[in-house]
């Protein structure tokens, strides 16, 4: 496997070439942070300085989803690979290690039930009709699943409906530290969940507090979603991942470019807790959307409608 990113920034900081090259990296990204156009000169001395990074472990090394210092170990990447993000939308290259795999992705019924041996299940038989409410069950008979969905219902919906507005923030933070430390089994079955009626489609709608979570008082401009987002380590990873695992193709039987739809799923749900945080619109249909208009971009339109088609017409997902 590829050495993740916080242990090849040491390797390069005791090579003193490669500390000297990996010093000029962070000054572009800098630059490029603060919005500081750089001139001709500087921009060409970033791109060799990527360049010379060439073979070094640096320039090849990953992120996990769920490591613990996920926000360094991204930063690192992109220093590293600050030129990438000149096409602005086309990020092009996933920070994080191994996607899902479509047979590691189906639910373990075996290990689930072996987690849940010995717990009251006779609460689940009643459910066959809403499988989001026996997901929410199930949820409910491991202790960490229930602890951090419950952690994340009530910073979200602390506030809402009164004259202060919830904390989006941690509201985010909750749900991103849920999707992170739950094993996918148990969330996966929480956000997926099949609906044949309008109750259950309302309680999978409802899933990520969408008041708080996804929605404003007023649709924001999506192009300012993604400026919001371009400048947060984490929602820029979590788009690029979703971007390469969740590219359309429509050549391809499956409308992926990738051809893992378990890998875009796993995609999509990092999504969540972002800015640029995507929802069910509405309670019966699996349509999915970010919570933003295209109306008056003036001459950026295209760009803008780009940025919503990746999450309302993307077959892939």
């Amino acid at each position: 496997p590829r050495s993740d990113c916080i242990a090849a920034e040491q390797q390069c900081l005791s090579d003193s070439t490669c500390n000297a090259t990996y010093r000029i990296l962070e000054n572009c990204a800098l630059a490029k942070t603060r919005l500081l156009p750089l001139d001709h000169d500087s921009r060409v001395r970033c791109l060799n300085a990527e360049l010379d990074l060439g073979n070094s472990s640096l320039l090849h090394c990953r992120c996990h989803r769920r490591m613990k210092r996920q926000e360094h170990c991204l930063r690192i990447f992109w220093t590293v690979h600050s030129s990438v993000t000149d096409g602005y939308v086309n990020l092009e290259t996933s920070p994080y290690e191994n996607p899902a795999s479509e047979e590691h992705w189906k639910t373990d019924y075996n290990k689930l039930a072996a987690l849940l041996s010995g717990k009251d299940c006779s609460q689940l038989a009643g459910d066959a009709t809403n499988p989001c409410l026996k997901a929410t069950h199930v949820c409910n008979l491991s202790k960490k699943c229930v602890r951090l969905r419950t952690d994340y219902a009530s910073i979200c919906t602390r506030g809402a409906g009164s004259e202060d507005t919830c904390d989006r923030r941690k509201c985010h933070r909750g749900l991103r530290n849920f999707f992170e430390k739950v094993p996918e089994d148990f969330t996966k079955r929480i956000l997926f969940c099949p609906c044949q009626d309008e109750l259950c489609g309302e309680r999978r709608r409802k899933t990520i507090v969408p008041d708080c979570s996804f929605q404003y008082n007023t649709k924001p401009n999506c192009l300012w979603l993604l400026d919001s987002c371009l400048e947060d380590h984490i929602c820029k990873s979590r788009l690029a991942d979703f971007q390469q695992n969740c590219q359309p193709a429509d050549t391809s039987p499956d409308g992926c470019s990738q051809h893992n739809h378990a890998a875009c799923l796993q995609a999509y749900m990092g999504m969540i807790g972002t800015p640029m945080t995507p929802n069910y619109v509405s309670n019966s249909s699996v349509e999915i959307s970010l919570w933003c208009t295209c109306e008056s971009s003036g001459n950026q339109k295209e760009k803008c409608d780009q940025i919503l088609g990746m999450f309302e017409n993307n077959k892939c997902l």
